[in-house]
Parts: structure tokens; C-alpha cells; sequence
């Protein structure tokens, strides 16, 4: 990428202190603050909640923003029977495994969307509790050492609340965006990861111009591959800058 380009990225941003900081106000702040840095041309990566974020920062900045490179792209059966009519055996493998997962995995974004405050007492005064909580979505195949780092950025900047309640904010948003995102969009489909279904996501989005499936990365491909994540993003740029 050029000079004039830049990847919005996401570090120590929080506690958080107030309320109404949903995925639409967060992604609100990105595009401010690519302004005020003076960047005319910027693109969006984002992975897990940065895959939610960063085509929302597209959508209100479509102008500046050259193109939103995301890892998965949560897009869902609207419901209609004509659209399960003729899915691939791919597709039905990738809807049991998201129905695995929500009927698995799921419970803490429930509890969190309802009761953030319930889990933000428990996990901010123990050490041991937020390393059980994160624990079981991290999974075991990471190394310890990154497991660990993960969750003390957690801890030493206080921020469990803030994870919470943005799961909070998004359940009682007052308004989500219904029209298709329209700048050029890229995914990278990760091997055991839900990267979602190109046909319901070519409903949300407009313009998808790359979709890559890969049999490895996972959920975690920027450290378990990061050749492979790192040579997506800049195949994608160099398609749409």
C-alpha cells in the first residue's frame, strides 16, 4: 500500500465510560479519526468484531475509504424458504457448523447482550475468573504464552466491561443499517473458522470483489498464519487500490 493509505487498526481503546458505544458509533470514531489524521485514501481490516466494524466504517466513509478486508462476513438466512432451495453441500456443511456453534458456543454473547454488569463484577475481581471466561473461546490449540497475553490486555487495562458492554450497546442499538455496503469488499475464508456464505453475504454487501477459501488459519490466522493472512490482505489491496 501506498503512503497515502493506511490500515485501521484497533489497540488500547477503553475503559469505556458512557453508554451508546455500539459497532455503528465505534466505526463512527475510526472514520473521524482517519480524518483528523488527514488521510484521504485508507483502507479497513478487521477480524471477529473487527469483521462487523470495519465495513461499517466503509459504509459512512465511502468516499475515502478504498476498500474493507475482513475474515468473516456475518451474514444469515433472512428466512425465506427460496433461499435454502438449492445450497451447495458446502453451504449446508458451513450452516451446521454455525448451528454447532450457536448452539454451543454462543452463551456468552447472550449473557453478555442481557446482563454485562453480572459478569463485568465477577471477571474484573478475579484474575482466574477472566482467564476461565476468555478460555473457553480462545480454545486449546493456542500457545499458552499468547493465550495468556490475551487476556492480561484484559486485565491491566480494565477493560472486561468495556467488551461487555459493547455486546450490550449492539443488542439495544436504536438503529441498524439496512442497505448493502457498496465499497469494494474482500474476505479471506479461513479453515476452521465461519467466514459465512458468499450468497447471503452478496445481499448485505454489493461489492465483493475477492473471496478466498484457504483449509488452514483458523479463527486466530494473523499468529497461526500470518503469511497466509498477511499475502490476502495485500492480494486485495492490490486489486482495489
Amino acid at each position: 500500500m501506498s503512503g497515502d493509505e493506511v490500515l485501521v487498526s484497533v489497540g488500547f481503546s477503553g475503559p469505556t465510560r458512557e453508554g451508546g458505544w455500539d459497532n455503528q458509533r465505534i466505526a463512527r470514531a475510526w472514520a473521524e479519526l482517519m480524518t483528523r489524521l488527514g488521510y484521504e485514501r485508507y483502507g479497513a481490516v478487521g477480524n471477529d468484531g473487527g469483521s462487523i466494524i470495519s465495513p461499517e466504517v466503509g459504509r459512512l466513509d465511502p468516499d475515502h475509504v478504498v476498500g474493507v478486508h475482513v475474515t468473516q462476513l456475518f451474514s444469515f438466512p433472512s428466512g425465506d424458504p427460496a433461499e435454502m432451495a438449492d445450497l451447495s453441500p458446502d453451504e449446508l456443511a458451513q450452516l451446521g457448523q454455525l448451528q454447532w456453534f450457536m448452539e454451543n458456543k454462543t452463551s456468552f454473547n447472550q449473557l453478555m447482550a442481557q446482563q454485562p454488569q453480572t459478569l463485568d463484577f465477577a471477571v474484573t475481581d478475579s484474575p482466574a475468573g477472566l482467564l476461565a471466561w476468555n478460555g473457553q473461546l480462545l480454545g486449546e490449540d493456542l500457545e499458552p504464552d499468547f493465550a495468556l497475553t490475551n487476556v492480561m490486555l484484559y486485565w491491566v487495562t480494565g477493560t472486561t466491561a468495556s467488551t461487555a458492554g459493547l455486546s450490550y450497546e449492539n443488542a439495544h442499538a436504536s438503529h441498524r443499517p439496512t442497505e448493502p455496503t457498496t465499497v469494494p469488499m474482500g474476505v479471506a475464508g479461513l479453515g476452521g473458522d465461519l467466514s459465512g456464505i458468499r450468497r447471503f453475504a452478496e445481499r448485505d454487501h454489493a461489492n465483493i470483489v475477492r473471496w478466498s477459501s484457504y483449509d488452514h488459519g483458523g479463527h486466530f490466522a494473523a499468529h497461526k498464519a500470518p503469511d497466509l493472512y498477511v499475502s490476502d490482505v495485500r492480494a486485495f489491496f492490490a486489486e482495489v487500490r
